[in-house]
């Protein structure tokens, strides 16, 4: 998905730039990059590649080296940011959360009116040096971000550093976060509010969809009022944020709670214990043991110090590998125990599928999984979330295909809880994975978890009703 945080203070913020945007790295492994306003001498920027490393590892030896009272950092899931722009604007430094899908027509458009790109990384075009070049054809940045909007189809949330501050924009539909923090004598902006309570920043405000602040040491402006449609990533809530964090004002692990207590008071399966697979699983399973009142205990164990979240390798072997090697399980825990699981989300099925061989060789007596969101049935378009991935590698996908022998019918009876056809693919993913019984919430449920309307939350690759403009 890819997370950003950028700090104007009245003194030097290089540390707090650096904390803040560690404190996003469970959003990407791809690059990841910093860029400073340094007095007398302009912008400092770097940029790594984290795919064999930690951020922190990448900058801290270069922290030294970075000097300013203003600056901002990202780790990106796919580009290498921040790019550096020099135009009728100015001079700007500028970072993206983005997903363009129609880049190509926009490269084509820039080309023919004999324009050029200079940031190519792995044969393609910098998307956020086309957001750049958008916002360049406007006379005013808040003119530019507006053409950003009107001219992508996705998603594009941004931060641009300038000699006066920082502009900060969340996407015009509001599909990811964008937040302010204060602490004496700076502001900060950010995707993820548990970037700030350890380097002494307080949640100050959530921008609206595609509002436009400027922010200062001193505070922040508005440029552009937020609209009133919204379609924010409801998957923010079940697997991308981290425990503390909060959207919209709505804290990341109770909503967890409250869809484990959602699927347990729905359930009358007798188990002896409830697990959950870590990390984002926990959470659901503490809401469902605590509704149910059967007891919640450790069946797996994450090996933290070298395994990362295993959705972020790029390569989808070593995503799998990954998935294998980080958890570890325990025996003692497991054996002769008929147990329920929660997970986030079953995506291709390939995770727990290796999950459930392991619980079996451990001596589970019945494995019951319990999965705290509706089955995906469309890849994400707006976000960077499961992009490598076609429709028939999603586990609901490939369980209608071998029920049907052809996925290119309406979808909506699989979407649909109350539904026979509904029944049958959750009863195929079940067998395909050797689970003794699964149930996936209901989306009627996950929504009032999250507590926004429906029509503000993106549900698009559960239901296919998300909305490009």
């Amino acid at each position: 998905m890819s997370g950003f945080f950028g700090v104007v203070s009245k003194t030097g913020c290089v540390e707090d730039v650096f904390y803040g945007t560690d404190y996003h790295s469970h959003l990407g492994t791809k690059r990841a990059g910093m860029v400073f306003i340094v007095p007398q001498k302009g912008f400092r920027r770097s940029i790594h590649n984290l795919e064999n490393a930690y951020f922190r590892n990448k900058f801290e030896d270069e922290l030294s080296e970075f000097r300013g009272n203003s600056g901002m950092g990202i780790i990106s899931d796919t580009d290498p940011q921040p790019i550096l722009f020099s135009s009728h604007l100015g001079r700007f430094a500028i970072v993206t959360v983005s997903r363009l899908l129609n880049l190509g027509e926009l490269e084509k458009r820039f080309l023919s009116k004999k324009s050029h790109f200079t940031e190519n990384f792995e044969g393609n075009i910098n998307p956020t040096e086309v957001v750049a070049n958008l916002i360049t054809e406007k006379d005013d940045f808040v003119s530019g971000i507006e053409n950003v909007f009107a001219n992508i189809s996705g998603s594009c949330s941004l931060l641009i550093l300038t000699e006066d501050g920082i502009i900060a924009a969340r996407d015009n539909l509001g599909r990811t976060p964008v937040v302010i923090g204060k602490k004496d004598g700076a502001h900060a902006v950010a995707v993820d509010t548990c970037s700030f309570p350890n380097i002494g920043y307080e949640t100050e405000y959530f921008l609206g969809p595609g509002e436009i602040v400027h922010m200062t040491a001193d505070g922040f402006t508005r440029l552009r009022e937020p609209g009133e449609k919204m379609q924010i990533c409801a998957f923010l809530w079940v697997y991308y944020g981290y425990p503390p964090s909060y959207y919209e004002g709505i804290n990341v692990d109770e909503c967890r709670y409250r869809c484990g207590a959602a699927l347990a008071r729905r359930d009358n399966v007798e188990a002896d214990l409830v697990c959950g697979i870590p990390d984002s699983g926990v959470g659901h399973a503490i809401g469902y043991s605590n509704q149910k009142g059967i007891p919640y205990k450790r069946a797996y164990t994450k090996y933290t110090p070298t395994w990362p979240r295993s959705f972020m390798p790029q390569n989808q072997e070593l995503r799998d590998l990954v998935a294998k090697m980080k958890l570890i399980p325990n025996k003692a825990v497991i054996g002769g125990k008929k147990m329920v699981f929660l997970d986030d989300s079953i995506v291709r099925g390939t995770q727990l599928k290796d999950n459930t061989i392991d619980l079996r060789k451990s001596g589970a007596a019945e494995v019951h999984m319990r999965i705290a969101c509706p089955p995906l049935l469309y890849p994400c378009e707006f976000l960077n979330f499961s992009q490598s991935r076609t429709p028939m590698e999603l586990a609901g996908r490939k369980a209608i295909h071998q029920l049907v022998g052809d996925d290119h019918g309406d979808l909506a009876e699989y979407s649909d809880p109350d539904s026979e056809k509904y029944r049958q693919m959750v009863d195929k993913i079940a067998e395909n994975l050797n689970l003794d019984t699964l149930v996936y919430q209901r989306l009627d449920d996950l929504v009032e978890a999250i507590g926004l309307p429906k029509e503000k939350l993106c549900t698009h690759c559960w239901d296919g009703t998300g909305q490009y403009k």
